[in-house]
């Protein structure tokens, strides 16, 4: 198969690799049709998570169809349509039962595994450990493209926009940066139930993004915004 596989900071090829292969009876193999390039896997690029190794096929979003199942996977099957979220959880340890399955410690004590300590999502198919609590199955009314913002950057922004800022309906909001997860915080306060909705970026661009996502007021900063306000 074709995949993305990195060798060192600036240094990544589209390389034929071995298929990938069920090794675990919790495994499920997943056809890749839609994965994306997160922030994250930018930070790996310029050599900034020295746990990726040279070899690693990167990536850790997707949206894709189940090709092979383990023999203990029970909730899916063959021909699934599933998102692979950037998460994966055994659903059993202590900080699984406590709801904070990116501290999984199944498998590391981080649930970010993908393309970090495991091959990843940019190839065209992946190994899913755990797949039992870790897949999604996509309903049909849901295009690949929808439902690839629910693998990282849409729940990142809900979690350090609605839940860590403890946002409630009728609250005014300040999400400064309107990049992929500052615009994900934006429309999901929005969604919260916040009634006013501010985005903060020196980029004009993002800006005119950020109020097609619902910020009822955009201000771009730059030089001299703060002796213009103060």
């Amino acid at each position: 198969m074709k995949a993305l596989v990195y060798h060192g900071p600036d240094d990544k090829a589209w390389e034929d690799v071995p298929d990938a292969a069920v090794q675990d009876p919790t495994d499920v193999i997943v056809r890749v049709d839609t994965t994306t390039i997160c922030g994250t896997d930018l930070h790996i690029l310029q050599g900034d998570v020295p746990a990726v190794t040279d070899g690693r096929i990167l990536g850790h979003e997707a949206v894709g169809t189940i090709t092979a199942v383990g023999e203990a996977v029970s909730g899916f099957a063959v021909g699934d349509r599933v998102l692979v979220p950037a998460i994966t959880k055994c659903g059993r340890c202590e900080y699984c039962q406590r709801g904070m399955p990116s501290h999984c410690q199944t498998v590391g004590g981080i649930g970010w595994i993908f393309g970090h300590l495991i091959d990843g999502t940019q190839a065209e198919f992946v190994r899913v450990p755990y797949a039992d609590t870790s897949l999604y199955k996509v309903p049909e009314s849901v295009t690949d493209e929808q439902a690839i913002f629910l693998a990282d950057s849409l729940p990142t922004g809900y979690e350090v926009g609605v839940l860590a800022g403890r946002v409630r309906p009728g609250d005014t909001v300040a999400v400064v940066g309107a990049g992929a997860v500052g615009l994900s915080a934006v429309l999901t306060t929005g969604l919260w139930g916040a009634s006013r909705v501010i985005a903060i970026d020196s980029n004009k661009f993002r800006l005119e993004k950020a109020l097609e996502f619902g910020a009822t007021d955009a201000v771009e900063v730059g030089p001299g915004t703060v002796g213009d306000v103060t």
